[in-house]
């Protein structure tokens, strides 16, 4: 039997949580879970009616939820937003970094080598995931460390941990994720106060709609070669669906974890811990 205070130590009663790229399958299921345990939750999106429709379908539950249209790589709508947050939420005690995705374009295949990867799919994959989660950080982190409270949950991925052929650019930009979740958890304890924590979660495979085509054939819609091997050497034997998320987020987000800070934790059936025999 668990205990209310065990229960306690993992629900988000009267928080408010912001989470960049809300809009999104995997970060609109966290928005709906958060929700579910308390929070009240900002939905950040880029694009503003996919916003709208997870915060309408949080608030349709009897949930709190408030959308907000925002750009992660402009500072200044970042700045917007959080204004906006506080003025009707209240300040943000949690951030979730989850703008990102990978860019065909920035994928490579016989039809589009290394060596041609065009310049503008590069950059938007690394400022989506990098970028934009380095200025989420200094305009939320900046209110929490003011207040000498808060937590930031980075969303990095499986490519941070393992060399994944055919997406050079989102592994990098992901690794970078996962060094600057390290950097910012050390910094911030050490500068401003112990009580922010920044933690990261690194997914495994799921089948989003971003990475569905290395996944699955268009016309047959039977497992590619990729999506065979991955789940060959995935020891659960499935790709991830977004509820598999939330557990390991409650748990970072809550004083749950309240001794915990600068670790990147894999959500990935496994995957990362199997040798291949």
């Amino acid at each position: 039997m668990v205990s209310n205070q065990s229960k306690e130590m993992f629900r988000l009663e009267g928080k408010v949580a912001a989470a960049t790229g809300g809009g999104g399958v995997l970060v609109g299921a966290l928005c709906e879970g958060l929700a579910r345990a308390g929070a009240k939750v900002a939905v950040l999106d880029i694009a503003a009616d996919a916003a709208k429709e997870r915060a309408q379908a949080i608030r349709a539950k009897g949930g709190t939820a408030l959308a907000v249209e925002a750009d992660v790589l402009e500072r200044a709508s970042l700045e917007e937003a959080a204004a906006r947050i506080e003025a009707e939420l209240g300040p943000a005690d949690c951030l979730i970094n989850g703008a990102g995705g990978n860019h065909p374009r920035a994928t490579t295949s016989a039809e589009l080598p290394f060596f041609d990867l065009p310049s503008e799919a590069v950059e938007k994959v690394l400022g989506l995931n990098f970028a934009g989660t380095f200025y989420a950080s200094q305009v939320f982190g900046k209110a929490m460390a003011q207040r000498k409270e808060g937590v930031i949950l980075n969303i990095s991925s499986m490519a941070a941990l393992r060399a994944l052929t055919r997406v050079p650019v989102y592994s990098a930009a992901k690794g970078a994720v996962s060094n600057f979740t390290q950097w910012l958890a050390v910094h911030m304890a050490r500068e401003y106060s112990p009580r922010i924590r920044v933690n990261a979660l690194a997914p495994g495979f799921f089948a989003t709609r971003q990475n569905k085509f290395l996944l699955y054939d268009e016309k047959t819609g039977d497992l590619t070669p990729r999506g065979r091997t991955i789940l060959d050497h995935t020891p659960m034997g499935r790709f991830g669906e977004p509820g598999d998320l939330l557990g390991a987020a409650l748990w970072l987000l809550s004083p749950a974890s309240s001794f915990v800070t600068g670790v990147v934790v894999p959500v990935d059936g496994g995957f990362s811990a199997f040798g291949g025999v």
